[in-house]
């Protein structure tokens, strides 16, 4: 995509991360999150990641921000440390656009330049595109867990791909 920038987080992009994210918690089961964090929770959190060494990139589209994606804490005990659970998420109004495979494709690089050996994706049953994202990038499905998590009145399951680096 044109005028597209992978660049590393920066604490005034908190506000525009807390509204795409936001989007996702108000309208959507991709995420289990009840309430939507603010963007000094989202700036906590983020600057806790980085100063833990995790790769966390900022898609900027002409300015504006246009997704996020992190390689955060699988597990915290301490023989986890090697393996990463990844994140995407994208304004709405640029999905179909390429920007996901972007970020996924740089996140994997920086992620295995971080250390990390495995990556790990917690995507919601019925997901296709999340799926089909991850299989272009060479993650396999080796879970599917059906009735993990209760939002807007229904069950979801999840699926667990993973990914060598």
């Amino acid at each position: 995509m044109n005028g597209l920038i992978l660049r590393d987080y920066e604490k005034g992009d908190a506000d525009a991360i807390a509204a795409i994210y936001g989007h996702y918690v108000e309208n959507s089961n991709v995420t289990f999150d009840l309430e939507a964090p603010d963007s000094s929770q989202i700036d906590s959190k983020f600057s806790g990641m980085v100063a833990s060494g995790h790769p966390l990139i900022v898609a900027v589209v002409n300015g504006e921000v246009a997704g996020f994606a992190y390689a955060g804490e699988y597990r915290s005990r301490p023989a986890y440390r090697f393996t990463c659970e990844n994140a995407i998420y994208l304004a709405p109004q640029y999905l179909g656009r390429g920007i996901g495979s972007r970020l996924l494709a740089e996140l994997i690089k920086r992620a295995r330049k971080s250390g990390f050996r495995q990556m790990v994706a917690v995507i919601t049953m019925g997901t296709k595109g999340s799926i089909a994202l991850h299989k272009k990038h060479g993650f396999e499905i080796l879970g599917e867990f059906p009735d993990l998590g209760y939002k807007f009145d229904q069950w979801h399951g999840i699926i667990h791909m993973q990914r060598k680096l």
